[in-house]
């Protein structure tokens, strides 16, 4: 048997064990869901008594989940616009402060010059230098003149540019006080639809009795198995040889942080260490592996280096959807390791159980 075929096999005796494994989920009351899509209606009870009734079902499901992961990212990206803000308007604050204080001190500066030319009667200080008869106490005081009008001209040109820089400092704030509140906006828009689209999908199937609920379960593994034997189908067998190669060092780390995540359950906007969402589980993975990444799986799209499918390793990232609203781990030999959505947990898959987008590697 070829590795082409193994790869596969192995895929489909993972799945299978973990449908073996998932314990069959209790019935739960119905979500309200105050704002319903079309895609979002449930079925009618008695819920769908055929295959090709409960795959509608599925695919109602699907594209909810869908839905929800696209919202979590702009929540996500929100967030971490939201935290730089933040930062961005606490630098600024002190910034604020210090130059306030700094004015007030060259202002104390400036008076006190002031009021030492008010002391020598007011006279500038060329007619002081005039009216006086000493030979070396006009040259004294020539020196003292040259470095009286330096000093104020120091302290003038301070004062002016620290009040610019405080000026400066102001609009700054201002502007990132407004960025912040959009960024605030933007996530309680993100937070409301993927609420709205998690209960809507979690009605459809709390409305289906358990052996549907089972059944469900069963043409979800499917589903992902024949999209990842028309993947593995697709590619000739020198690339499925290629793409097992051997991973980095820092591959190597986040491959282990990421399957040692594996059994956690999915919760949107989650980090670890005890719950994960997509991106959440690949940003500590690669974290954890000393390699810093954007925070969204569109960002990881967006910003790390890509390469050709074909010369994919074990480490490397794999975004999917034409959105780029879902990001998994190549572990190798066809599989992934992800955090797939809500009610469920962080698990091993085929890479080609869902429609690839693109690869990235964070340590290129």
């Amino acid at each position: 048997m070829n590795r082409r075929h193994c790869a596969a096999a192995a895929i489909t005796l993972v799945c299978a064990l973990s449908l073996l494994t998932v314990p069959v989920q209790a019935m739960a009351a119905p979500t309200p869901d105050s704002t319903p899509s079309p895609s979002a209606s449930a079925p009618s009870s008695p819920g769908p008594s055929s295959e090709k009734d409960l795959e509608k079902v599925r695919e109602q499901i699907e594209t909810l989940y869908r839905q929800a992961a696209a919202a979590t990212d702009a929540y996500n990206l929100a967030e971490e616009q939201t935290k730089k803000q933040s930062g961005e308007i606490v630098k600024l604050a002190k910034a604020i402060v210090d130059g306030q204080a700094r004015i007030a001190e060259l202002k104390d500066r400036a008076g006190a010059q002031a009021r030492e030319q008010y002391r020598n009667g007011g006279l500038p200080p060329g007619a002081q230098l005039v009216l006086s008869d000493d030979p070396q106490l006009f040259l004294d005081g020539v020196n003292k003149v040259r470095t009286s009008q330096q000093a104020s001209k120091t302290v003038l040109a301070e004062l002016n540019r620290t009040q610019e820089d405080l000026e400066t400092y102001t609009q700054d704030a201002s502007s990132n006080w407004h960025k912040l509140e959009t960024n605030r906006v933007k996530q309680a828009k993100a937070k409301k639809k993927i609420n709205v689209r998690i209960a809507a999908a979690e009605k459809l199937e709390s409305e289906l009795e358990t052996e549907e609920r089972a059944r469900l379960r069963r043409l979800e593994q499917e589903a992902a198995n024949r999209a990842q034997s028309a993947w593995l189908a697709t590619r000739p067998v020198q690339d499925v040889e290629a793409i097992s190669g051997e991973a980095s060092a820092a591959g190597k780390a986040a491959i282990a942080f990421a399957t040692a995540q594996i059994g956690k359950p999915y919760v949107w906007g989650a980090t670890g260490p005890g719950t994960y969402d997509c991106s959440g589980l690949t940003m500590r993975a690669w974290a954890a592996a000393g390699r810093p990444i954007p925070r969204t799986s569109q960002e990881q799209w967006r910003l790390l280096p890509r390469i050709d499918i074909k010369d994919m390793r074990p480490g490397d990232l794999i975004i999917y959807h034409a959105d780029a609203s879902h990001v998994a781990m190549y572990v190798g030999d066809g599989t992934i390791v992800h955090s797939p959505r809500p009610g469920r947990h962080v698990t091993l898959a085929g890479a080609g159980s869902m429609k690839i987008l693109g690869v990235v590697r964070p340590d290129k």
